[in-house]
């Protein structure tokens, strides 16, 4: 049985639908990221599941227990905010150990558990300071001690790390993730950085509109999107609409140039058109190798990205990416070179939806 159950969870706002239909079981120890753009209801799902929205239908489950409408302190829930929300009057320690003492625990105990909590997060040395001391990583680290100090079954974290800078994010983020390792609990994460969700999570939920479009490990969502959406969203990616030549030798024409999926269409009919996609490191310089797709154009401009290299080309009234590892001895072609291209069948998506 799902530790967490969101089940058929609606919200609106009025005429204003937040979210619809939204259904997702979350195993003990397991942790998914919500993934999508700002608006697509990401942050208001994570507050029905902290009590802070109640849905308008539908309900959220617990180890069992429907908590769809009990009081955010009843839920036994930790909650990292994206703000902090630290108390500033009160030091790191009085920060960390203020939900045991509205709990009344022992003051023995607290002290102990603060300083636990402490540890884990490093920041054991900075107990006695003040948030306004702090940097934006230790405060941080302060809001994430505070929500695991009353071991809550489930932690939730809303967009905790989008004020800091790229290199402490990517630090923060691994420290999140082994903490939440370690201590075996729960979590959903949320975020609009699709390599934030990608890099820590088991699983990914990709949202737009208010609706789950994908869910999927990492690898599932980045190299199987199922919509679209999923496809442009994560990552870098092509895009065309395709005519299809023969449905039962799963072949197609982009323009004036024929390609072959391994997509079964054996429910389509020649002259159909659908959506496909390739993603720019599955293209390649054309080699011999007769069971890939051969594509001609020529070279629009070529982009050093430091690790990789940009390439666009333009074949006939599309425009194709391709990325290449960069090395010290690569040749790179010239802007207006003709050249021919390559990418095997099964990197040609045929999106279902």
């Amino acid at each position: 049985m799902a530790f967490l159950v969101i089940n058929k969870v609606n919200k609106a706002f009025g005429k204003t639908i937040a979210v619809q239909d939204f259904n997702l079981e979350l195993q003990k120890g397991e942790f998914v990221s919500f993934l999508g753009p700002s608006g697509c209801g990401k942050t208001t799902t994570l507050r029905m599941v902290a009590g802070f929205e109640t849905p308008t239908s539908g309900r959220v489950v617990i180890n069992g227990e429907d908590i769809t409408n009990k009081p955010p302190n009843q839920r036994d829930v930790g909650m990292v905010f994206q703000s902090y929300a630290l108390f500033p009057n009160m030091t790191v320690a009085g920060n960390v150990g203020y939900g045991l003492r509205i709990a009344k625990k022992p003051v023995n105990e607290i002290k102990k558990r603060v300083d636990n909590m402490l540890d884990l997060t490093h920041m054991s040395e900075f107990g006695d300071r003040y948030p306004y001391q702090l940097s934006g990583g230790q405060q941080q680290r302060v809001a994430l001690a505070r929500a695991l100090a009353l071991s809550p079954q489930i932690l939730l974290l809303d967009e905790p790390l989008s004020a800091l800078d790229a290199k402490l994010r990517v630090s923060l983020r691994s420290e999140i993730r082994a903490i939440q390792q370690e201590l075996g609990i729960s979590a959903i994460y949320v975020t609009h950085d699709q390599e934030e969700a990608l890099s820590i999570s088991d699983r990914v939920v990709v949202m737009n509109n208010g609706a789950i479009e994908q869910v999927g490990s990492p690898f599932e969502v980045y190299n199987f999107p199922q919509t679209s959406f999923v496809a442009n969203f994560i990552g870098t990616l092509n895009t065309f609409s395709a005519e299809i030549i023969d449905p039962e030798q799963c072949t197609l024409k982009v323009g004036d140039q024929t390609l072959a999926v391994v997509h079964d269409l054996s429910a389509k009919q020649r002259g159909e058109y659908v959506s496909i996609a390739i993603r720019p490191e599955r293209i390649n310089f054309a080699s011999a190798d007769q069971n890939n797709n051969l594509l001609e154009g020529s070279i629009k401009s070529v982009t050093f990205l430091g690790s990789i290299v940009r390439v666009l080309i333009t074949c006939g009234d599309n425009m194709l990416c391709m990325d290449i590892f960069n090395n010290p001895y690569l040749e790179l072609p010239k802007t207006g070179q003709h050249v021919q291209v390559a990418c095997p069948r099964e990197a040609v998506l045929v999106l279902d939806k």
